[in-house]
């Protein structure tokens, strides 16, 4: 039920393709390397891998991360392109319907249980289906035998035992239909006429996993039932299975439970689709509305070249290094004040299973595709031609070892889900997975032994004239000029006669700080025992609070607040102050501007960012044990040593504009513009999408004063820790690096600006966009008793009325795909709670599935819930504290909570028993206080034309 990845924008396509690159080479534990480079690369020695008589693959690992928790994987080696002419869109459909129905989970049985034991549906029971594969993802508890052994059967029955009820199907008809309209816009219109050049001559041209919408609507029972029978077979699927749990024991289960689906008598040829070459470059030009952002893509196809052995995985570090560094050239060049554009990325991926793609993307301003496409093009010729330096060498090998090094260290704290994703893609493309300690091993053997003349040659094989693919796509409109196909090719042609220079690589070696700051007193040390809290207090008026835990063995958190923020500012300065720890940040810090700060940061786990909100100012950071020091050396340059450089502000603002210039031109960003409109009473500050004309008044010289004010004098900030530390040996780094800081303990407070929300029930109903989809927002608003009580118990009734929208609006009426909710309360500047209904549906449904909606809250209200969904929120909610209580995430959000409203910090060890205390009496009371009528706010997005008005 996950997107299908070409449905995604073309800016997210590329930057998903370059962080899923990255991601598959991350470190995942420990057994010699073989000495000769043509072995095989090793196997991860924790997993228990086999094949059964059947032909389906198992892989089991212990893990216990989360503790109490296994991770299921159903991997299956079929996808959309299995499909024949009428069955497009059937794979998918075939996923959506493993959730209703199956052998021993009748109808929608399989979700009511896994709530039931607080499993969530998205969150823990989720699926996708691709051109290539469909995979099953499910969480289960491992401290009840019976649930476990359940997990396991939810498996089994997906793999030969869906019922496919005519009346589930035609139920679910509905709800695909509405996933497929949710895709439904400016991108996908492109996407299609890009898609037969991105797939030249290829069946994954016509095979989009969303599939047709006739076929969606008409499609015989018997047809999806074929598709079942035909590929949902043991060799073609594989089990995983990772957790806290016995490998022995999981093992005997899964051969003996999995080894009884029959094998399969005739089964059909699983062929791989190719992606055939094309020796001139092919370009696609495409403009569009509606699309918000103009892009660049570039990507050259190479045949898919197997990881098997230790020269290929040396071959993958070449080609790694290779756009680490193209990667680090394109980013500062996007920070000059005339920047060809406004972003861009470089990284390797995948065409199917056969090909290879190292692509070259850049969002650009509008009518600025000429001069992106340039500037890309001079980059990788240049890399081509003169190859690296061996200072970015240099740099770009320690960069990957520490994030070696750093993965080895929590080789006992990862997360099963990751370990269960990287099992799934061994089986689906053998992508290796040699286990955190082997993957260390051979960085540190190969790295080192990686020479520039390899590095650069390896770039020449990656960048070339055959079998190129160039995009760009922009919107279509008025003053935006978009190159024609003739202009590109002149464009390649120039930059091929160019006489272009080699990059100058300036290196970063001077340290953040000369010398460490005199230490600041500290004036008092207060212990929580029971929370394992230390307080610190420091003579400028810095309150430090420190968590040491060990849910991670080297991560460290941070996060800081004082009350202020762009509130105190008047409002010919609000602008400019909103933007000021931005355009701060982007001007890099103490001795380095932001290129050479990036650079110094390269092969450095320690990142600090400075904010001001409406009502504060802070840091947010986070760091490796080693590179503590540094997280704290960048927030004390930011308090004492800020830039002001014109440069960076000009090379800020025009990203900025230019990504503004046409945002409005995507009818969702238009719609919640107008929504805040009217939900904030028009009030100038609380805008969303500034329009170019408006920052143009951003004031670089109002901006950095507006910083020095928030940050010159930390006198009322508090700083929260949490992670992997010994108090006992930061504290004198504390003492040095925010005990020093200017502060004269000021006390301030922020200002209430004068918002003034809507005070009556209203709707209104806006047109815009040309697709047959309609948007809903739906927002129950008000005054708000601020205790924590009230919090929580308006929290779990949002949670069942999430469990009764989707059953009514979703699987009763098939009216829509998802219904996204959410609650949010503030105490500042004055109690207000507002609870968020939104999703997309079909024109002519929105006001049938708002009535819904809002039946269901007042049932909620009138009726409290029902017994079994109490029990299902109050299963979710403890088993969504068991998890929080032992990541350092939650502790942050907890820890800095009770800091900033002064509440007792050692309530949270009562979370429990509020759990258990939640009454539906107490559901109820929340509901019928909060989700009235009288404090409704809704909006309707239609399209300019309905198929009524047609």
């Amino acid at each position: 039920m996950s997107n299908p990845r070409w449905y995604l924008p073309l800016a997210a396509l590329l930057a998903a393709a370059v962080l899923s690159a990255c991601q598959a080479r991350k470190p995942m534990a420990a057994q010699p390397v073989p000495e000769p480079a043509a072995a095989s690369i090793p196997f991860d020695p924790e997993v228990r891998q086999g094949t059964l008589p059947n032909g389906m693959r198992y892989y089991i690992r212990k893990n216990g991360k989360p503790e109490r928790y296994a991770e299921f994987r159903l991997a299956l080696n079929a996808g959309s392109l299995q499909e024949a002419d009428d069955q497009q869109g059937l794979a998918h459909f075939v996923e959506h319907m493993c959730f209703n129905g199956t052998a021993n989970f009748p109808k929608s049985a399989l979700v009511d249980y896994l709530e039931s034991i607080g499993t969530r549906f998205g969150a823990h029971l989720n699926a996708y289906t691709s051109f290539d594969e469909t995979v099953y993802m499910l969480r289960i508890p491992t401290d009840d035998p019976q649930k476990f052994r359940t997990g396991l059967q939810i498996l089994e029955d997906w793999a030969h035992n869906v019922s496919f009820e005519g009346e589930e199907i035609e139920k679910e008809r509905g709800v695909v239909i509405e996933e497929w309209r949710t895709r439904l816009g400016a991108a996908n219109r492109m996407n299609q006429r890009i898609l037969p050049k991105t797939f030249y001559q290829s069946r994954y041209a016509d095979r989009l996993p969303i599939g047709q919408r006739e076929i969606l609507e008409t499609f015989p029972h018997e047809t999806l039932r074929q598709f079942y029978r035909d590929w949902y077979r043991p060799d073609l699927m594989a089990i995983i299975a990772v957790g806290d749990f016995n490998q022995d024991s999981v093992e005997r289960m899964i051969v003996s439970q999995f080894s009884q689906i029959p094998a399969a008598s005739s089964p059909k040829p699983r062929e791989i689709a190719p992606v055939p070459d094309h020796s001139e470059t092919l370009i696609a030009i495409e403009s569009d509305e509606e699309t918000p952002n103009s892009q660049i893509r570039i990507t050259y196809k190479h045949p898919l070249k197997p990881l098997l052995s230790v020269s290929d995985y040396r071959r993958d570090l070449l080609e790694t290094l290779a756009a680490d560094m193209l990667n680090a050239r394109l980013s500062e060049l996007s920070q000059q004040a005339d920047a060809p554009f406004n972003l861009a990325l470089a990284g390797t991926g995948t065409l199917g299973r056969v090909k290879a793609a190292f692509n070259s993307l850049a969002i650009v301003p509008p009518g600025g595709h000429l001069k992106g496409l340039q500037a890309l093009l001079v980059e990788n010729e240049r890399a081509s031609r003169f190859g690296f330096t061996q200072s970015e060498l240099d740099r770009a090998r320690k960069t990957l070892l520490t994030r070696a090094e750093q993965s080895y260290n929590e080789r006992e704290k990862t997360e099963s889900r990751t370990l269960a994703m990287a099992y799934v893609a061994h089986f689906l493309s053998q992508k290796p997975v040699p286990g955190i300690g082997n993957e260390l091993k051979l960085y540190q053997e190969l790295l080192p032994g990686i020479s520039l003349d390899e590095v650069n040659a390896a770039v020449k094989d990656l960048i070339h004239p055959e079998n190129r693919l160039i995009i760009c796509t922009g919107p279509r409109k008025d003053g935006v000029v978009m190159p024609t196909e003739a202009e590109v090719r002149q464009t390649i042609g120039q930059v091929q006669a160019m006489q272009l220079e080699p990059y100058q690589d300036q290196a970063a070696d001077q340290p953040l700080m000369a010398s460490m700051p005199k230490p600041g007193e500290l004036l008092s040390e207060s212990r929580i025992d029971a929370l394992d809290v230390t307080e610190l207090r420091y003579a400028n008026g810095v309150r430090v609070i420190l968590k040491p835990t060990d849910f991670q063995n080297d991560e460290i958190q941070l996060t800081a607040f004082s009350p202020g923020g762009h509130s105190l500012y008047p409002d010919d300065q609000a602008l400019s102050a909103s933007y000021a720890a931005a355009i701060v940040s982007s001007s890099g810090v103490g001795p380095y501007n932001n290129v050479q700060l990036e650079k110094y940061l390269s092969d450095k786990s320690a990142e600090a960012y400075p904010y001001i909100s409406e009502l504060q100012e802070g840091f947010n950071g986070a760091s490796s044990i080693k590179d503590f020091e540094i997280m704290l050396q960048l927030i004390h340059l930011y308090c004492t040593q800020p830039r002001k450089d014109p440069d960076a502000f000009a090379s800020f603002m025009a990203r900025e504009k230019a990504l503004a210039g046409n945002a409005l031109s995507n009818p969702e960003n238009w719609f919640r513009k107008e929504v805040n409109t009217v939900m904030t009473g028009g009030h100038p500050r609380k805008q969303l999408f500034p329009q170019p004309e408006e920052l143009g008044r951003v004031n670089l010289e109002t901006a950095y004063e507006v910083f020095r004010d928030r940050f010159a004098d930390a006198g009322d900030f508090t700083f929260v820790l949490v992670g992997s530390f010994d108090p006992a040996a930061v504290k004198p780094l504390l003492a040095a690096y925010l005990g020093s800081l200017p502060g004269n303990r000021r006390t301030e407070s922020w200002r209430d600006i004068g918002v003034m929300p809507p005070d009556s029930a209203l709707k209104q109903i806006f047109r815009k966009g040309k697709e047959p989809k309609s948007v809903v927002s739906m927002q129950y608003h008000g005054s708000f008793e601020w205790t924590p009580e009230n919090r929580f118990n308006l929290n779990a009734a949002l949670q069942v009325l999430n469990i009764m929208m989707r059953e009514s609006m979703r699987e009763d009426q098939g009216g829509v795909y998802g219904v996204q909710s959410g609650v949010s309360t503030v105490r500042d500047p004055k109690p207000r709670y507002t609870v968020n209904i939104g999703f997309v549906c079909a024109p002519e449904n929105a006001e049938r599935l708002i009535g819904t909606a809002v039946r269901e809250a007042e049932t909620l209200a009138n009726e409290g819930p029902s017994e079994k969904n109490l029990q299902k929120v109050k299963e979710l909610l403890r088993k969504d504290l068991e998890v929080g209580m032992k990541e350092n995430r939650w502790w942050m959000s907890q820890l800095n909570s009770a800091y900033q409203y002064g509440t007792d910090p050692a309530r949270l060890l009562q979370s429990a028993e509020r759990i258990e205390a939640i009454s539906a009496a107490d559901i109820q009371s929340a509901a019928k206080q909060h989700l009235k009528a009288a404090s409704l706010a809704a909006f309707v997005l239609l399209p300019e034309i309905t198929d009524r008005d047609r």
